[in-house]
């Protein structure tokens, strides 16, 4: 599927998580707020970029993203969160009537690596077996910027433990989207009292010989939104995400000269 078939399905109503759509595609984490809230933003995912890369930065009231020409961040997701005094108030397949002149954030996410991780011959458990990918908060506070303030989301992916080190090789190429884990092994080591009740997504399934892996999440926003409170954003479902049209290739810094661009 491409990312405009993708975006035009979640644009007719269709909810389901992104993990594995548009294989080769990059993901991208979204965030809205007005835009007396939009510097407090930027200043927390540039004090926090290992959890908050920004890939891109729309204008206030701007909804069609330079990473997917024709898009419409209102509609194109699978679900949105809305929040209201850093409460999630409603959850919606379009956002279009919450849309005020928002600043929209679009922020890397680590399903864009999980391709190259597949291809290399390491399983992605929770698309095996059709779930969410699960999210923890964890006990490490983020570096508080203006108004926000909170701590550290990650995601985990269950990996045999011979292949540990090649996970953290191939996504450590991809700082955009998270790039390398945070931890590896005892979840109790980020606060972590259970990996089978995740604060977001679905609860795993480790297996004999697997190691869990984490990796900064794009869900930590979202938490900072709860613990700051501030009157109204907009953000991504955690695991339903915006699809562009930007190959992954794109944020491989093995690429050289064909990495990032400016």
């Amino acid at each position: 599927m491409t990312a405009a078939a993708a975006r035009a399905r979640y644009r007719a109503g269709l909810r389901e998580p992104t993990s594995g759509v548009a294989p080769g595609l990059t993901q991208a984490n979204l965030v809205a707020v007005p835009a007396d809230w939009a510097f407090d933003v930027l200043l927390f995912a540039q004090r926090n970029p290992r959890s908050c890369p920004v890939l891109e930065v729309l204008e206030p009231g701007e909804v069609e993203s330079r990473l997917a020409p024709g898009s419409d961040v209102r509609t194109d997701l699978p679900a949105y969160r809305v929040w209201r005094d850093g409460l999630v108030v409603e959850e919606v397949t379009d956002a279009t009537p919450h849309w005020d002149g928002l600043v929209t954030f679009l922020i890397g996410c680590s399903f864009t690596f999980e391709h190259p991780l597949a291809a290399a011959g390491i399983p992605i458990r929770h698309q095996e077996l059709g779930r969410n990918v699960p999210m923890y908060r964890t006990d490490r506070a983020c570096a508080p910027a203006g108004r926000l303030h909170g701590d550290l989301v990650v995601s985990m992916r269950p990996v045999a433990a011979d292949r540990v080190a090649d996970a953290v090789a191939i996504s450590g190429r991809f700082p955009a989207v998270h790039g390398a884990p945070v931890h590896v092994g005892d979840p109790a080591a980020l606060g972590i009292a259970s990996l089978d009740a995740p604060d977001f997504g679905d609860p795993p399934e480790v297996r004999d010989g697997e190691v869990p892996v984490f990796w900064a999440c794009g869900v930590t926003p979202q938490v900072a939104l709860l613990e700051s409170r501030p009157p109204f954003a907009v953000t991504h479902a955690p695991g339903h995400m915006f699809v562009t049209d930007v190959p992954d290739s794109r944020y491989d810094t093995s690429h050289g000269d064909d990495g990032p661009a400016s």
